[in-house]
């Protein structure tokens, strides 16, 4: 009845209130996250490309000057002269290169939400994981130590039965030997557990060793998550909107290596402030123009077509990635909401199969008592109650490991 108690003791929440939920969890790693702080930089760099990019439809002002003073004096001459010269340029065409590298700048920007988005759920499965690992390790570690329990008081019946000359010997050495096996078992659980502790403190950026006591266990009944319609799925993947915007940002690309070879057209208002030429009293003037300046490219041995061509390559290239990346997420999808399903299953399986093996660990363990059976019976029965129980966490894992899995699949 015991074993039975234990079993069942799988399905229910821990008796203690923890300190840690799954939700804090997840924003501690949030507000931690090195990947999500660079997703930021990210995306602040490329809001100042996109703002460096729209400076190019407005007028430049520059400003340019000289200064010159010879070795030799020649008589009726100054020795220095100097040129100061303002301008303001407007571009009027630059063969589109201007809006183009506008539109690829803005692109890149909503590329780098779309990947900060994409890192934001990354860090979330993340935590998730890190989260159900410890708890699945804590409960194997305390099944472990249950195990351990229950092979020592079983030795302890056999080591009185040997005293009072019931036993053979045998039956001890079986018994010890069973014992050791599991201590060395109970180690390794003991060791999982700390790694995962050490998993867990160290994603939220917590001492490594930092104690913790979980708010949500795998033992909690986890709600099944309804399969979403592909096309919501792949409305809500931000990696692959990304994929398509680069298919875009491509295409600004071509517009960008061809804008060179077009004509150029600017206009501009220019000063000049300088001596007279030649510099014989040292008295200066001040003059001012109007320009409009124009640049045609007329033959550079293809050199448009091929850069056009490179450009169109690229393009390409961006268009396979997003359709690969498509079927990588309808993949991704199918398989998932099989994890889920079969997990769930798997679930339901191994909770029978503890009840079952729980009932003969009973029966095996007072049938010994009695006479009834050898210790082979009971050890066998110990045997295939851990194995059915360790099943029974790893099968609860998997399922919420799978959930956590599915809603980063789908964006949830």
């Amino acid at each position: 009845m015991k074993r039975i108690v234990l079993a069942i003791s799988l399905l229910l929440p821990p008796a203690t209130f923890a300190q840690t939920s799954l939700d804090d969890y997840r924003r501690s790693v949030a507000e931690y996250s090195r990947s999500l702080k660079t997703a930021v930089a990210q995306t602040d760099e490329a809001a100042e490309t996109m703002g460096k990019a729209r400076t190019g439809f407005l007028p430049q002002l520059s400003l340019e000057g000289s200064f010159t003073a010879t070795v030799h004096h020649y008589e009726g001459l100054e020795q220095w002269t100097f040129g100061v010269l303002p301008q303001i340029v407007q571009l009027v065409y630059g063969g589109g290169a201007v809006r183009a590298g506008y539109r690829r700048a803005a692109l890149g920007y909503d590329i780098a939400l779309c990947d900060y988005e994409f890192t934001l759920h990354e860090v979330r499965y993340a935590a998730d994981y890190a989260y159900w690992s410890l708890s699945a390790s804590e409960l194997y570690a305390a099944a472990m130590r249950e195990y351990v329990g229950l092979i020592r008081s079983l030795k302890r019946v056999i080591d009185d039965r040997f005293r009072e000359g019931y036993i053979a010997k045998g039956d001890v050495l079986m018994i010890d030997t069973r014992l050791i096996e599991a201590e060395y078992e109970q180690v390794g659980a003991e060791k999982n557990y700390e790694v995962a502790l050490h998993n867990f403190n160290i994603l939220r950026g917590a001492a490594a060793d930092a104690r913790v006591e979980l708010v949500q266990s795998i033992r909690d009944t986890l709600v099944q998550p309804r399969r979403e319609a592909w096309d919501r799925t792949l409305d809500r993947r931000s990696d692959y909107r990304a994929a398509l915007l680069r298919t875009d940002q491509a295409a600004e690309g071509i517009r960008l290596a061809e804008a060179p070879y077009l004509p150029q057209v600017s206009v501009g208002i220019g000063g000049s402030w300088q001596p007279y030429v030649p510099n014989r009293t040292g008295e200066t003037t001040v003059d001012g123009s109007a320009f409009v300046k124009l640049s045609l490219p007329i033959f550079h041995w293809g050199e448009r077509r091929r850069a056009a061509g490179a450009a169109r390559a690229v393009q390409a290239q961006a268009e396979w990635r997003a359709a690969a990346l498509l079927d990588a997420i309808r993949q991704e999808e199918m398989n998932g909401w099989t994890a889920v399903v079969k997990s769930l299953a798997q679930v339901e399986t191994s909770e029978r199969s503890l009840r079952l093996a729980s009932e003969n660990l009973d029966l095996s363990t007072y049938s010994y008592g009695e006479g009834l059976t050898t210790i082979l019976d009971v050890l066998q029965a110990q045997v295939s109650w851990i194995q059915l129980y360790s099943n029974a966490i790893r099968a609860r894992y998997n399922y919420a490991v799978a959930v956590s899995d599915y809603l980063r699949i789908t964006a949830e």
